[in-house]
């Protein structure tokens, strides 16, 4: 049985190491992205050159889309020469890898299942560094027997979880998991903070926090690696982290479900983006409580 071809459209951080893995495995793979020197480099390595959305959904049997914004999403699908306008889509599937939220996942599977294509919505989470390395956690939601036939692709990108049969599923356990991601960061950056200004080394802290009930995802790995170093090159956005927060506290408010620690996890993040602005590290959130306290949270590499 031939493999399927496969379409990637965004092609940025995560995009890029995702199409290379695809490649590597020996799928065939068409890309498109507004950065005409990403698509250079990636048919450099293999894959070809789509012409529009509904270009590359044409070629694919499976379309992945990696986008920043739920706006950008809705522009590659159903703007001019979007996917919803490709011929002989019949039989052929839509992969949404983005975070858009719950609300834009449906709208998606609706749009697009009305134009034949089966949709699967499917954020990814690891960063950079999982999409490099394989290792990422997809969470796909929609048809069982979709996920099934599509799970071989997948495994290549990472380990998949089939979390639900609706559209939107998959976004909810998403923005879920980003909420307890930045909550253990901006509470281990407080604490951090806290201790620091009360004269402790924050290198020792961390390493207590990590033999202790403390730990975290922040203290295991954000904390030492990209603010203890000062160097802050997490790789994602502190713009798009407020877009993920306020997806989900759209959503519980949608189902009414009080979110008061998420709430003011978002001021956190808000207060970080008008600071530094949009493209900001999401690590730099400690930096606006440095700032109140007058305080620098740095490790002796820091300083190297």
């Amino acid at each position: 049985m031939a493999r399927p071809t496969l379409g990637m459209i965004g092609i940025g951080r995560m995009g890029d190491p995702m199409a290379r893995r695809l490649l590597e495995a020996g799928y065939a793979v068409t890309v498109l992205d507004t950065n005409a020197e990403a698509i250079g480099r990636l048919k450099e390595a293999g894959a070809t050159a789509g012409e529009s959305p509904a270009d590359v959904a044409a070629r694919s049997d499976v379309t992945f889309l990696s986008l920043p914004t739920p706006d950008i999403v809705d522009k590659v699908a159903f703007g001019k020469n979007g996917i919803a306008s490709a011929e002989t889509p019949a039989g052929k599937t839509v992969v949404d890898l983005s975070t858009t939220g719950p609300e834009g996942a449906r709208a998606l599977a609706k749009g697009l299942g009305e134009a034949g294509f089966t949709v699967v919505d499917c954020p990814v989470s690891g960063g950079v560094g999982g999409a490099e390395k394989g290792t990422l956690a997809l969470m796909a939601s929609g048809e069982e027997a979709a996920f099934e036939r599509l799970k071989p692709i997948f495994e290549v990108l990472g380990r998949p979880f089939h979390v639900g049969p609706e559209p939107g599923m998959g976004q909810m356990t998403k923005v879920i998991n980003n909420l307890l991601s930045v909550t253990a960061l901006a509470a281990t950056s407080e604490a951090l903070v806290l201790g620091t200004k009360s004269g402790l080394d924050p290198e020792i802290m961390v390493e207590v926090f990590n033999v202790s009930s403390g730990q975290n995802s922040a203290s295991l790995t954000k904390i030492p690696k990209f603010v203890l170093t000062r160097t802050f090159d997490f790789g994602f956005a502190l713009g798009l982290s407020d877009k993920d927060l306020r997806l989900c506290m759209q959503q519980a408010d949608a189902v009414g479900v009080p979110m008061p620690i998420g709430s003011s996890v978002r001021e956190y993040i808000k207060i970080a983006r008008a600071r530094l602005g949009a493209d900001a590290d999401l690590t730099q959130i400690i930096q606006p409580m440095e700032e109140w306290s007058g305080v620098t949270v740095a490790g002796k590499a820091a300083s190297r």
